[in-house]
């Protein structure tokens, strides 16, 4: 008897029939003799609307109150598809983040894992019953409600599936795997069987929407086999796992881009030792990410320098003023923001053992015209900042430059 963790994002229960069939397999799992714990997300489009009314109260609104609304949707998920399981035949129960309970840190909005208290899903299962967990979310030390960031339900289901030591993860979700990239972008993108934790942890933290990351951290931390696949078929989708030497052989993986990062410019930034340390020191008080940097000197009478680098466009807000404020004090003269930029990046484990890929990258970027503006590096991926404008011109060339397409 197999202990199996479904996960269903928004679209897999974005309907009342969309749940009914959620129901469906989850009991067809259960009377094939498995121990059934559902993870659910809010509605799709729900957490876009619940945000939207709290920004229309609010520029920058509290964020311990926009997790304790944010929650609301995958509440309202989980008790109707526990109301699906018993339409159906099936005897379920649902649970939220402080029931299990998903003790995380007081990071709202983007909250991490601390522990998991697994016995109230074994007391559920073990009596025969479908658990259905509300995703996203947990509850910190102090007993706030919190959420996980967006694709929170991922890590929830990853998380609960390490914890209580299950057999399967399955993410249910409404494409039907891991592509070399995105489909809506390149036509020939193809889907893949199988890709290593590390490569999909690339890939998640670059802009693939597929898994997000702190889910794959958590798998590949726990060995935990995942199987991302289609909420609308039974059709096989793609293995994350461990790599072996067939993943390593492929050089290049798949192609990422991500539109959701601000690129800031910090100009007659006193070139000192420590300056750079101050900055990012500050900038991370408030808990605001740093992704690509880079420094340049200026040789001058002054020698100053000039710092850029990237944050989420969603912390552009908050952090305009800090960042400002910082800057000024390291003596800076100017702070330049621009939003229309996107980083395209390819990902690939046979990148440890072959020469010359990120030139290979920078020679295919530069026959479109394509000038690059910043560059990051791993031992297994290649970043480079472009104009936003040239997005699908970057991924396709990129992908068929590379031989993706060809399988």
């Amino acid at each position: 008897m197999a202990l199996v963790v479904q996960k269903f994002g928004g679209t897999s229960v974005g309907s009342i029939e969309r749940i009914r069939s959620v129901a469906r397999r989850a009991i067809t799992a259960q009377r094939a003799g498995h121990r059934v714990v559902l993870i659910v997300s809010a509605m799709s489009g729900e957490t876009n609307r619940l945000l939207g009314l709290a920004h229309e109260i609010a520029k920058v609104p509290d964020a311990r109150e926009m997790d304790a609304l944010a929650a609301t949707g995958e509440q309202v998920s989980a008790a109707l598809t526990a109301m699906a399981i018993h339409a159906e035949g099936g005897v379920a129960r649902s649970l939220l983040g402080h029931q299990i309970k998903v003790l995380t840190d007081d990071a709202f909005t983007k909250a991490r894992i601390v522990a998991i208290e697994g016995s109230k899903i074994f007391e559920i299962v073990d009596r025969g019953e479908i658990a259905v967990v509300a995703g996203f979310q947990g509850v910190d030390a102090r007993g706030n409600i919190t959420t996980l960031g967006r694709g929170g339900s991922d890590t929830s289901a990853v998380a609960i599936a390490a914890a209580i030591g299950a057999d399967e993860c399955h993410i249910y979700t409404d494409v039907d795997g891991v592509y070399t990239t995105d489909p809506n972008v390149c036509p020939s993108a193809r889907k893949i069987d199988r890709i290593s934790y590390e490569e999909m942890l690339e890939l998640a933290s670059l802009g693939a929407k597929v898994l997000q990351i702190r889910s794959v951290e958590i798998a590949m931390k726990y060995n935990v086999p995942v199987h991302v696949r289609t909420s609308f078929s039974d059709q096989p989708g793609t293995i994350v796992t461990n790599e072996d030497s067939a993943l390593e052989g492929m050089v290049v993986r798949g192609v990422a881009y991500d539109k959701a990062e601000a690129r800031v410019h910090v100009v007659g930034i006193d070139d000192r030792p420590g300056v750079a340390a101050e900055l990012f020191e500050k900038i991370a008080e408030k808990n605001i990410s740093v992704d690509m940097i880079v420094q340049n000197v200026t040789i001058d009478a002054d020698a100053r320098a000039a710092i850029t680098f990237t944050i989420a466009k969603t912390d552009l807000a908050r952090g305009k003023p800090w960042i400002e404020s910082v800057s000024k004090g390291l003596g800076a003269r100017e702070v330049r923001y621009d939003e229309d930029v996107v980083k395209v990046s390819i990902v690939g484990l046979g990148m440890r053992s072959h020469a010359g890929v990120a030139a290979k990258m920078f020679r295919i970027l530069a026959n479109e015209g394509i000038n690059i503006q910043a560059i990051s590096t791993s031992e297994i991926k290649v970043s480079c900042l472009v104009a936003s404008k040239y997005t699908e011109l970057a991924v396709r060339s990129l992908h068929d430059g590379f031989g993706l397409a060809e399988g």
